[in-house]
């Protein structure tokens, strides 16, 4: 069992305040916590170490890519307001 100087010690590390009645309840229930943590840190490798496994690239690779700017005039032509190859936009600052 934890000490409550101990569970003062955390509680000012964490910048808690703790009750004097709540000391004394972590410090009872302390280890069934840590025990806790513990069982989920077991359970939570086994899952990682399968889902390393099944990890793998799904990009696929670029074969045809299209010439810069074939787009431009045409997504330019759209645009309601613009300078030349430039978009105009309404100032936000």
């Amino acid at each position: 069992m934890i000490s409550t100087q101990d569970i003062e010690k955390l509680a000012e590390l964490a910048r808690i305040e703790l009750r004097p009645e709540e000391k004394e309840t972590l410090a009872r229930e302390i280890g069934g916590i840590l025990g806790y943590i513990d069982q989920i840190k077991t359970a939570g490798s086994k899952e990682v170490a399968r889902e390393k496994e099944s990890v793998r690239n799904v990009f696929r690779d670029d074969e045809n890519p299209h010439e810069t700017g074939i787009n431009t005039d045409a997504l330019v032509s759209e645009f309601p307001r613009k300078e030349g190859n430039y978009l105009k936009v309404k100032k936000i600052l």
